[in-house]
């Protein structure tokens, strides 16, 4: 643990473990969503599944560079995450991004991947709130994932007919914002 860092959080005022507690629910949400995504990956075939397929992997990757850029955090901060896998799942922050009823409803199969990405938007965010001005680098990392949680929710949500977002399908490159994290 870097017992400096805890500190100088705590003298900003951040309430560590409420902090802790948030960053490993979404290191969960992180995980599981990796794991439940490859379910869905596979299950992207045909005409329509194919042209999402591209975008549902760069997701998958980066949720699992998310996954491995909180972990360090999280023990500077003095937590740890369960040692029981099945422990780890259930404190997701966010729901499960199961496979529809029907696994070929490629409608079906979007809006579990917007759902999961608004779910992780809406965790970082929180994160950036409670840490913003006082925490620098969980808020940095908490912003870096934000930003690649928003362009996943963008990209989903235009296959689902919602409108234009500007976002564009990174080429080549993956996690552009939290690989500093990653080093």
């Amino acid at each position: 643990m870097a017992k400096v860092a805890r500190e100088m959080v705590e003298k900003a005022g951040v309430d560590v473990e409420k902090l802790l507690e948030l960053l490993i629910k979404n290191a969960s949400a992180e995980l599981t969503t990796y794991y439940y995504y490859t379910i869905l990956r596979v299950n992207l075939i045909g005409l329509e599944g194919e042209g999402i397929k591209e975008i549902a992997e760069t997701a998958r990757v980066e949720d699992r560079n998310h996954f491995e850029a909180l972990v360090p955090r999280i023990y500077e901060l003095g937590g740890k995450i369960p040692e029981n896998m099945v422990d780890f799942h259930e404190m997701s922050a966010c729901r499960p991004a199961r496979l529809p009823e029907d696994p070929r409803d490629i409608t079906g199969m979007l809006t579990v991947l917007v759902n999961a990405e608004r779910c992780a938007v809406r965790g970082y965010t929180e994160i950036c709130n409670l840490t913003a001005g006082k925490d620098h680098r969980t808020y940095d990392l908490s912003l870096s994932i934000l930003n690649e949680e928003i362009e996943h929710e963008s990209w989903f949500s235009e296959f689902l007919g919602e409108g234009p977002s500007g976002h564009f399908l990174r080429r080549g490159e993956t996690s552009p914002f939290v690989s500093k994290f990653l080093r």
